[in-house]
């Protein structure tokens, strides 16, 4: 009998070759066990990469030549997009019920309303939504906090599909039916559900590859975090990368903030760095609180040391307790700017824009201090101020691309599209004109070509 003809099998010297190479550029790791998945990916990738043989296009992204936007395309068919909303119930009943009330009531946040969220790997979006909809339920007077809940995944077709927010009756199995009535409405003559948008206003998606991208950092909006929600996703990576990760979400939260992981990935070699606590169902990591600061009294400085001044006006405004400070070497204090983003990727936010202030009276005219400003002020929740700040660093620098991505992202918060387009297409111009390799100022490490192919999935998932 006839059939269709199985393609031939790959050569496992070079599955192999294909299995480090995706290891290295997305962490993504296929053992021999899964090898028959990575080719099956690879396979149905072949045809968008302008390939009709898969082994040709196995040996074309082993050499190296793939660019950034080609190796999201890739990751689109090995990445798996079974999700749905209020996944693993026990995790957001403990986040509404215990995680979020315990912040409410912080007394460091001294009255400071502000709450952010990551969803780490949010796939389709039904991840960030859900922790959306927890917080209206368990924040009370949640409208007047300042609430950024982000999402990132690494692939652009699953944020095209987060950012439109419609689903089918398939991402509400075995959620109650009032949720579904009070958060979502029927579209497509009640074949699909959008979320309401109340709701979608409080999340943003992005894309972020764990293993090229930057994070925690200010630029990307991924520090500071009270609650970073990573399940279902360090499973896919080899032991180290997944250390990595979880060491830089580690640090990507504040002194107190959760982790929420999945059962799947428990380890105490891997969250060493945590506390867990054990809620009904579920065990949430917990980032250290800072020890207790105690206010002892400043010892006394011999008269004989010799005391400098530091201040950026005029010596007169000078406090006693200034002029009694030992000089430090110039090393030991970092400088303004610097100690601005320090304080920013802490959640220090009000110091953090009294240092860039003190930057920028100090260097009136140095772009990336405004560029800073801005990045705070937006954190705070002062666009129009955060823009004008970025508008300052663009007229000061026409060329600072990273700002120009970053004015881009601010408008499209802001429901301006035509703006943000023009940010975004400013940037892609100037990064064109940039070695893909080549890194940027103020983007924390990241190149010019990965960049490029974070502004080609933002343009995917927005169209």
């Amino acid at each position: 009998m006839n059939g269709i003809k199985s393609p031939p099998p790959l050569p496992d010297s070079l599955v192999a070759r294909l299995s480090r190479s995706v290891e290295t550029r997305l962490g993504l790791h296929f053992p021999p066990e899964r090898w028959a998945d990575l080719v099956r990916g690879v396979r149905a990738a072949a045809p968008e990469l302008g390939f009709d043989d898969v082994q040709q296009c196995a040996e074309w992204l082993v050499g190296a030549k793939a660019q950034p936007r080609q190796i999201d395309l890739l990751a689109a068919h090995l990445t798996v997009g079974e999700t749905y909303f209020f996944r693993e119930p026990k995790a957001f009943e403990a986040l509404e019920m215990h995680v979020l009330p315990e912040i409410v009531h912080e007394p460091q946040r001294s009255g400071a309303r502000r709450l952010r969220i990551w969803s780490a790997g949010c796939c389709t979006g039904e991840e960030a939504y859900s922790i959306a909809i927890a917080v209206t339920r368990a924040v009370p007077k949640w409208r007047e906090w300042q609430i950024s809940i982000l999402g990132t995944d690494l692939n652009p077709r699953f944020l095209h599909k987060a950012a439109e927010g419609i689903y089918s009756q398939w991402s509400f199995r075995g959620l109650p039916a009032e949720i579904q009535r009070d958060y979502f409405h029927q579209t497509d003559n009640g074949r699909r559900f959008a979320i309401a948008p109340w709701i979608k206003t409080l999340v943003t998606f992005a894309c972020l590859n764990f293993v090229e991208d930057v994070y925690p950092s200010l630029g990307n909006s991924t520090n500071a975090m009270d609650v970073i929600f990573c399940r279902n996703v360090v499973m896919y990576f080899a032991r180290e990368q997944a250390r990595r990760v979880v060491g830089n979400l580690h640090r990507a939260l504040v002194h107190g903030g959760w982790l929420f992981a999945s059962a799947t990935e428990a380890s105490p070699e891997l969250f060493a760095n945590f506390t867990a606590a054990n809620f009904p169902g579920t065990v949430v990591y917990r980032k250290n609180l800072p020890p207790p600061r105690l206010d002892l009294p400043a010892p006394a400085v011999p008269l004989e040391v010799s005391h400098t001044l530091v201040s950026s006006t005029s010596s007169s405004a000078a406090s006693s307790s200034e002029l009694l400070a030992p000089s430090l070497p110039e090393a030991a204090a970092p400088a303004p700017s610097a100690k601005a983003r320090t304080l920013a990727n802490e959640g220090r936010l009000g110091e953090a824009l009294a240092a860039c202030d003190q930057a920028i009276a100090l260097h009136k005219l140095d772009a990336a201090s405004h560029y800073l400003r801005g990045m705070i002020l937006q954190e705070q929740g002062a666009l129009d101020e955060a823009a004008a700040s970025l508008k300052r660093a663009l007229f000061l620098d026409q060329d600072f691309v990273v700002a120009h991505f970053a004015l881009g992202n601010l408008m499209q918060r802001r429901g301006r599209a035509t703006d943000a387009k023009r940010s975004f297409e400013n940037a892609r111009a100037l990064l064109r004109r940039c070695p893909a390799e080549a890194g940027l100022p103020e983007s924390d490490g990241i190149s010019a070509g990965r960049l490029l192919a974070i502004l080609d999935a933002t343009r995917e998932a927005n169209r």
